[in-house]
């Protein structure tokens, strides 16, 4: 049986974190749940700074606080999937987004991971004491 676990991002997993997102384009797949890493790509580090602040982000009508954590399957030790998890809203996204975006990278789909994301994801939104958790998906995605 397949293990996998959250991992913050982390300057080690520059190359891994690239390649994950290339990998949405060369399958021309849309980018969800990145915490914007798709923005970064020439500058990884400033992702890195990024996502520290989105952390500890006061909320405002504008943005939120936010963590983003790569879904990694133990056995090799590959990033298959993301999530961003808002441990906050605002009235924006109480309408449209919610309290998490995730997504599977195109050649691990199909397997069940997302399930596994949004049960990690779940146990994080409890560690941060958000008891309701919204969530929207997009019809044209029925696999979310």
């Amino acid at each position: 049986m397949e293990k996998f676990y959250f991992e913050v991002p982390s300057i080690s997993r520059k190359n891994d974190a690239i390649a994950y997102i290339n990998e949405f384009y060369e399958f021309n797949s849309n980018i969800n749940g990145t915490g914007g890493l798709q923005r970064f790509l020439n500058n990884y580090e400033e992702w890195l700074k990024k996502l520290q602040e989105d952390y500890t982000r006061i909320p405002n009508e504008e943005k939120v606080p936010a963590r983003t954590y790569f879904l990694v399957r133990s056995n090799d030790n590959k990033i298959v999937g993301m999530i961003n998890i808002r441990l906050a809203l605002n009235e924006k996204l109480k309408k449209y987004g919610g309290h998490i975006g995730y997504s599977i990278r195109p050649t691990e789909r199909g397997k069940g991971y997302n399930k596994i994301n949004l049960y990690l994801g779940l146990k994080v939104c409890k560690e941060h004491e958000i008891n309701k958790v919204f969530m929207d998906a997009n019809k044209e995605n029925p696999a979310s």
